[in-house]
């Protein structure tokens, strides 16, 4: 465990600090649980390379964004930052953002493009990786109907 739980004195304010972190902690939780239940269900597989999905995930928060559960855990990593009051685990996020980032574009976005060819090369002209848009005009194909 890296930070043991251990919370750090408090500074001035910090329960806004400590409210922030719960907040990001529950919601990355609700997007990486919803996310493996989106590769089971839609996907037929899971999100780990050992056991791959069947079918491409395009639905829910994939929509939006490609990488939602990298997402979600740098999140739960700051939020646990902020709750904690250990503000190195936020380098620690950014450590983990740019591994992540770097296994993506290395081994995960070729994979898919072998895997799933056109779908996947025009799911991913449609969907950015990381940030959503704020216009929502580009949407990914329509699901397949199998």
């Amino acid at each position: 465990m890296l930070t043991g739980w251990d919370v750090e004195t408090p500074i001035t304010g910090w329960i806004v600090f400590r409210v922030v972190g719960v907040v990001l902690i529950v919601l990355g939780s609700a997007v990486v649980l919803e996310s493996f239940a989106r590769f089971a269900l839609e996907g037929v597989g899971t999100p780990a390379p050992v056991a791959p999905t069947e079918h491409l995930v395009v639905r829910g928060l994939y929509r939006y964004v490609r990488n939602p559960i990298y997402i979600a855990n740098a999140g739960i990593i700051v939020g646990q930052a902020l709750f904690l009051g250990q503000l190195w685990l936020l380098l620690y996020a950014a450590a983990f953002l740019a591994v992540t980032g770097a296994f993506v574009h290395w081994y995960e976005e070729p994979t898919l493009s072998r895997q799933f060819g056109a779908e996947y090369d025009a799911y991913r002209h449609a969907v950015p990786g990381w940030w959503p848009r704020a216009s929502q005009r580009r949407r990914p194909p329509p699901p397949r109907c199998s």
